[in-house]
């Protein structure tokens, strides 16, 4: 599978590769206006799971860096991002002439117009599967965790309220792991559980979790890792990612 081609709010041409994002100045088959537009954050899972979808099927887009941490450097706080998402968090996609706000909105997006290497499978038990995995992890596990939540809490809290909750939801999922995955998420195909499994998993550690008792989900995690797409994804591979993470 081809990766897809990207290009930065300055208008540079970016690459995928098995090792990230690297400049490169040959010429895109699509034009830089027909080229859907990314708002994205290096760290936040909800834009790792869109980069993943896109990359999986290889679509070519720009990203636009979209800093969610320093209110005073960033794009994201200003009244311009406002209009492109009202909730002023990432992932936004401009595609088709139209914006779309949330990773789940979009992931299903691309896959009802742009059918091929489908993240959801054909068989209607298998889809629905995928559908419950990706409600797990992204209504019942990272908005507990996310850092809206967290900064709210405090320092002091916030760890443990991390883990508290990214394990009860872990508990949960492994049950439903055993019974869906072979190879992926949902059989032997990736699809879109797998492309928020792999995001979620690294808050985990980021919130230093215990992931011992998980070893279906560190399986699977684990196995996608290696999967060229997920690296060139990952947030340490991204051009707004800090040079003291970067390719680490």
């Amino acid at each position: 599978m081809n990766m897809s081609g990207l290009r930065s709010s300055a208008g540079k041409c970016l690459q995928l590769t098995k090792n990230g994002i690297r400049s490169s100045s040959s010429s895109s088959t699509m034009s830089s206006d027909a080229r859907p537009v990314l708002y994205s954050y290096f760290a936040s899972s909800c834009s790792w799971r869109v980069r993943i979808a896109l990359g999986l099927k290889d679509i070519p887009y720009d990203i636009r860096p979209t800093n969610l941490i320093k209110p005073d450097e960033t794009y994201c706080y200003t009244n311009e991002y406002r209009e492109i998402n009202p909730m002023q968090q990432v992932p936004a996609l401009k595609i088709d002439g139209q914006t779309l706000c949330d990773s789940v909105v979009i992931m299903h997006y691309l896959d009802e117009t742009r059918p091929q290497n489908p993240l959801l499978p054909q068989d209607p038990l298998k889809r629905a599967k995928v559908r419950e995995i990706v409600e797990i992890i992204c209504s019942g596990i990272q908005p507990l965790q996310n850092r809206i939540v967290l900064e709210h809490l405090g320092k002091e809290a916030s760890m443990a309220w991390a883990q508290h909750w990214i394990s009860r939801g872990f508990r949960g999922l492994e049950g439903v792991l055993a019974t869906s995955s072979s190879k992926y998420c949902v059989g032997d195909e990736i699809s879109m559980a797998d492309c928020c499994l792999v995001p979620q998993v690294f808050n985990a550690r980021r919130y230093k979790v215990n992931l011992d008792a998980f070893p279906k989900i560190v399986e699977l995690d684990q196995r996608l890792a290696a999967n060229e797409i997920f690296l060139a994804c990952h947030p340490h591979r991204q051009p707004d990612c800090p040079a003291k993470l970067a390719n680490k």
